[in-house]
């Protein structure tokens, strides 16, 4: 095992050693001027970030899954990431999951020793029924954690995809994955505190995977939330906007539509692109797998959306 003194995610920054002895402006100019990097450590490792959505996309349309593995903080960004998939993108709860080192519990309370075994990782998927059509991504900080490794091991004896995400280019994890993405923000404010840049660093390509595979997948068009689920108040006054964005409807068409698609922003949308009922833009949403740019292409010498318009406003639906 790499001794934890030469892992880089462990070494001391020499810009932050009066930390503890400088007023609390100054406390936080230190660790806003840290946080600065990360995202220029990120766009180092952007191609890699992009080959993994192409691979977890493909494996998606085969019928995969995007399945996170870590322990302690990079455990719990793969879970925060997947529970924002489906309020977010409208996707399956089980399109996109989780485990996590100790089991649900370490979400909110440390489970000690829990990283360290292997078997619990490998272990932890086959309990999700993990096959060789998902794709595993490893997070671990240092690129070390048994319960990552062990559960790296066991996607690759299936034959599943394999991502590593980590901030530490060479390290076990790296090495065992397929794609590894390995941002260096550098040294953290507190020597080996990987909850702060290399934390956030890891949010940020987990942000671009979930993000970047869902628009892939259609499930945004332009730059709209067109699957968000209206189930609630505030979600159902989204809905509205979103579909007055795409559409230029004005506020009461565009919540006749959506009250006629079962609130349902795709199917709304594509009523009054394309002049279609809700049944026709479900079907034509089908035809060009959920994409709404597609069917708008596909559908250009078809009725205007303004003589749908009107049609609305005449009463006629």
């Amino acid at each position: 095992m790499e001794k934890i003194e030469s892992i880089k995610t462990e070494q001391r920054n020499p810009r932050t050693l009066d930390i503890d002895r400088v007023d609390t402006l100054e406390l936080v100019r230190l660790m806003n001027s840290e946080d600065k990097k990360v995202a220029e450590a990120v766009e180092a490792v952007l191609p890699q970030v992009a080959a993994a959505i192409d691979l977890i996309y493909r494996q998606m349309c085969l019928g995969g899954r995007l399945v996170y593995c870590g322990s302690g903080t990079s455990g719990r960004l793969g879970a925060l990431d997947a529970a924002e998939c489906p309020p977010t993108f409208g996707a399956d709860p089980g399109l996109v999951v989780a485990v996590i080192a100790g089991g649900p519990a370490a979400m909110t309370t440390a489970v000690e020793g829990a990283e360290d075994l292997a078997g619990e990782g490998e272990k932890a998927l086959r309990e999700i029924g993990f096959g060789p059509e998902d794709v595993l991504v490893g997070i671990a900080a240092s690129g070390r954690t048994p319960y990552v490794l062990g559960a790296m091991g066991y996607a690759h004896s299936l034959g599943a995809g394999v991502i590593g995400v980590t901030c530490c280019p060479g390290s076990a994890v790296d090495k065992a994955a397929d794609i590894g993405i390995s941002p260096q923000p550098g040294p953290e404010v507190i020597t080996g505190s990987t909850r702060l840049k290399s934390g956030t660093a890891q949010k940020m390509v987990l942000n671009m995977l979930s993000t970047g595979v869902m628009i892939r997948m259609g499930k945004v068009y332009s730059n709209l939330m067109v699957d968000v689920k209206a189930t609630n108040q505030k979600l159902c006054a989204r809905a509205v906007s979103i579909v007055r964005s795409a559409t230029g409807a004005s506020r009461e068409i565009a919540a006749g539509a959506l009250e006629t698609a079962h609130y349902a922003v795709k199917t709304a949308i594509i009523m009054l692109l394309c002049g279609v009922d809700a049944a026709e833009a479900d079907r034509l949403l089908a035809k060009e797998g959920g994409r709404i740019a597609d069917v708008v292409l596909a559908q250009e010498d078809g009725e205007s959306k303004d003589a749908y318009v009107r049609q609305i406003s005449e009463g006629g639906l």
